[in-house]
């Protein structure tokens, strides 16, 4: 600072001679010199208070940008459920603005990237509690999430993934066996569920644990008939032979009505 006051005094000490120099050889009077070294003195007073005003308010500005951060970093370590951001003690004013700034746009991205991915895993929620016909996960969607909570659902929603492919496979697999029988036993879907397990779409078919149920009791159902009648068409042929041997029919005979 002694180094750019010494300067500044040089300047302004050449520019006083080359104006007193001017003065002369105009042949101002020296009345009217000492009027003008006073406009001067006036005009250098004025330029330098107008500078200092704004450094102080550059230094205002700071100062509020810093009260500013220190209360947004407050709320979103509040909402982040994280601990207080220090600062260092001895830093200046300048790099404590800017320190701030920069912990307060890091913690506004992990602010969006949280609500963001809870948006994303409710989305993938209510998808797969319409084809389960299950409850939605429990939680605050009026505040932000903590990572544990993300966490939690990441699980859940991939625990309902892995549920819904299983009930997939076991109602493609029981929807096929099904059909073989119905066939077989030539019978025609009559209910409106047998209709939604055979004529349906296999993805708009709602895997919920009752249908799951019921398509299982369906396919026992169907086996017993079959068994039944299996049993039946067993007794019918062991009738069948005994009359053969008691009417004593040719084996050519009975190898044709077989």
């Amino acid at each position: 600072s002694e180094v750019l006051a010494a300067e500044a005094a040089s300047c302004l000490n050449r520019a006083m001679a080359a104006l007193r120099d001017i003065w002369e050889e105009i042949g101002i009077p020296e009345e009217q010199r000492l009027e003008r070294t006073d406009v001067v003195k006036k005009h250098i007073k004025s330029l330098l208070d107008m500078m200092v005003a704004e450094e102080e308010s550059l230094k205002e500005r700071l100062l509020k940008s810093i009260a500013l951060c220190r209360k947004e970093l407050d709320t979103l370590c509040r909402e982040l459920q994280l601990g207080p951001f220090e600062t260092e003690e001895e830093s200046t004013i300048l790099q404590m603005e800017k320190n701030l700034r920069t912990r307060v746009e890091v913690l506004q991205k992990q602010k969006r990237d949280r609500k963001q991915e809870l948006k994303a895993l409710q989305e993938q929620d209510r998808d797969l509690c319409d084809i389960l016909c299950t409850a939605l996960f429990n939680i605050d969607t009026g505040s932000v999430p903590s990572l544990e909570d993300l966490d939690r659902y990441r699980r859940h929603v991939a625990s309902l993934n892995t549920l819904k492919e299983q009930r997939r496979e076991e109602f493609v697999s029981n929807k096929r066996q099904i059909i073989l029988l119905m066939e077989e036993l030539d019978h025609t879907p009559d209910t409106s569920f047998e209709r939604d397990v055979v004529c349906e779409d296999e993805e708009a078919f709602c895997l919920s644990k009752d249908n799951i149920v019921a398509l299982q009791n369906l396919l026992q159902q169907l086996e017993a008939r079959r068994a039944l009648n299996e049993a039946v068409c067993t007794e019918l042929r062991a009738r069948i032979v005994a009359l053969w041997e008691r009417l004593q029919i040719p084996e050519e005979e009975r190898e044709s009505s077989a």
